[in-house]
C-alpha cells in the first residue's frame, strides 16, 4: 500500500504543529508502508519508501490580488499541480490548504481521500484579518473537504465534537488520533548555549512561551498577565512569525508596555531550530500555553516531554494532554459567544494565568512532581510509533 500526503508545511518549512505532525507521521508511516509527500516549496529528496517533492505555486495567478487574497489563490494553484498525477492508494491531507487537491484527486483517480482536521476555520474567525474575504474561500474548500472526505482524522475527542457540531456528518466518519512525539528526540537536555546566546540567566527560573504570534495561541493575554508574575522570575517569549502586520505591531506594542515594569523579558523573535528549543523547554520552572482555541496542542507535549510543567488554558485537546494537579494547572476559559472565541472576560483570564503561574514558581517541588509526571505521561500516551499504526489501520478499512 502507498499514500500521498498533501501538505502545505514541510521541513525545512514548518512554523506549525500541522507541520510537525507531518513531518513526524510520515517518518513511522515509512516503517509501515510507502510514502509520499506532495508540499509547497521547493524540498526534493528520495529516500527508502519516502518521496518528498515540492511544488512552488503560481505566482502569476496573485499579481495584483487584493490584500490576503493572494496566499489562498496560490494555495488553489498549487493543489491543481498536487492532483495532476497520481500512484498512491489513498490520498491523505492536511489544513484547508490542501483539502482541495484531495478532493479533485478522490474524483480523477477514484482513490479514498483522508483528512486531517487540525483546526476548523468557522472556529477561527479571526482568519479574516489575515485573509480578508479570502476565509470565505478557504471556509468553503473546508467545508466540502469534510463532506466528501472517506474518512476524518479528529486530533482529539475535543476536535470530534466539534466537528461534528460544525458540520452535518455522520459521527462515524470522524475518528479520533491524537498527535505523538518523538520520545528520544524530545527529552531533557543538559545544553546551556541557547540560554547564554539570548541572555537568559542560567541561576534564575523563568516562564517559558512558545508558538506563532496568531490570535489562536493566546499570546496577548499572556502578556498582559506578565505584570502580576512574580517579580522574581525570567519571562522568555519564543514568539514570532505573525500572521498579520497589525497583530506583529500589537504585540511589539505590549511587549514595550510590560518592559517598562519588568526589565527581564526576552522576546526571540525568530523560529528556533528543535535542539534550541528542546533547551528552553528543559530548564523551564513553567511553561505557558494561553491558547484560546487549541485542537490538540502539541507544544504541551513536547514541553511535558522536557521536563516542564505545564499552565495552559482548559480548552480543546489541551485538556485530553495536561492532567490538572499531576502534569501541571489548567486555567479555566470561558469563549464569548459572539464568534470570535476570545474570552469573556481577558482581564480575568490574564489574572487567572499569572495566578496559575505563580502557584508553580512559589513551590519548586510541585513542579518538579509535574515535570516527572508529565514525562510519564507522554511516554505512555504519546508515542508516534502508535499514531503510525492507527493511522494504518484506518487506511486498509478504506482501500
Amino acid at each position: 500500500m502507498k499514500v500521498v500526503f498533501y501538505t502545505n508545511e514541510y521541513p525545512p518549512y514548518t512554523y506549525g504543529g500541522a507541520g510537525v505532525a507531518v513531518e513526524y507521521l510520515t517518518r513511522e508511516l515509512t516503517k509501515l508502508m510507502d510514502v509520499e509527500v506532495r508540499c509547497f516549496g521547493d524540498q526534493r529528496s528520495r529516500k527508502p519508501r519516502l518521496q518528498v517533492t515540492g511544488f512552488g505555486s503560481w505566482k502569476d495567478l496573485s499579481m495584483g490580488a487584493y490584500k490576503g487574497y493572494g496566499k489562498a489563490l496560490e494555495a488553489v494553484s498549487v493543489n491543481l499541480q498536487f492532483c495532476k498525477n497520481n500512484t498512491a492508494d489513498i490520498v491523505h491531507c492536511h489544513t484547508w490548504y490542501t483539502n482541495l487537491g484531495g478532493f479533485f484527486t478522490k474524483i480523477l483517480h477514484k482513490i479514498p481521500f483522508v483528512m486531517t482536521t487540525h483546526s476548523l476555520e468557522p472556529l477561527r474567525p479571526w482568519k479574516r484579518e489575515q485573509l480578508g474575504n479570502a476565509y470565505d474561500l478557504s471556509s468553503w474548500i473546508e467545508r466540502n473537504a469534510v463532506e466528501a472526505a472517506d474518512a476524518i482524522i479528529a486530533v482529539s475527542a475535543g476536535m470530534k465534537k466539534d466537528i461534528l457540531s460544525c458540520y452535518d456528518i455522520p459521527g462515524s466518519k470522524v475518528h479520533v488520533i491524537h498527535n505523538g512525539i518523538d520520545l528520544q528526540e524530545y527529552r531533557p537536555s543538559a545544553a546551556t548555549k541557547t540560554r547564554k546566546q539570548w541572555g537568559i540567566a542560567l541561576d534564575r527560573p523563568y516562564v517559558l512561551f512558545v508558538g506563532r504570534i496568531t490570535r489562536q495561541k493566546g499570546i496577548i493575554h499572556l502578556v498582559n498577565a506578565l505584570p502580576r508574575i512574580d517579580p522574581q522570575a525570567q519571562v522568555v517569549l519564543c514568539a514570532g512569525a505573525p500572521d498579520t502586520k497589525e497583530i506583529a505591531a500589537e504585540m511589539a506594542a505590549a511587549v514595550a508596555r510590560i518592559r517598562r515594569v519588568r526589565k527581564d523579558v526576552v522576546w526571540i523573535q525568530k523560529m528556533l531550530s528543535k535542539p534550541e528549543v528542546i533547551e528552553l523547554y528543559s530548564h523551564a520552572a513553567v511553561f505557558c500555553c494561553p491558547s484560546i482555541y487549541e485542537p490538540f496542542g502539541i507544544i504541551n507535549v513536547e514541553a511535558m516531554a522536557c521536563g516542564a510543567p505545564v499552565v495552559a488554558s482548559a480548552t480543546g485537546g489541551i485538556l485530553e494532554v495536561v492532567v490538572p494537579g499531576k502534569t501541571g494547572l489548567l486555567v479555566p476559559f470561558a469563549p464569548r459567544r459572539d464568534g470570535t472565541y476570545e474570552p469573556k472576560d481577558p482581564r480575568k483570564f490574564s489574572q487567572d494565568l499569572a495566578a496559575a503561574v505563580n502557584k508553580v514558581l512559589a513551590s519548586p517541588a510541585l513542579g518538579r512532581r509535574f515535570a516527572a509526571d508529565g514525562r510519564r505521561r507522554v511516554e505512555t500516551q504519546f508515542s508516534w510509533a502508535g499514531v503510525a499504526r492507527k493511522t494504518l489501520q484506518l487506511y486498509r478499512s478504506l482501500v
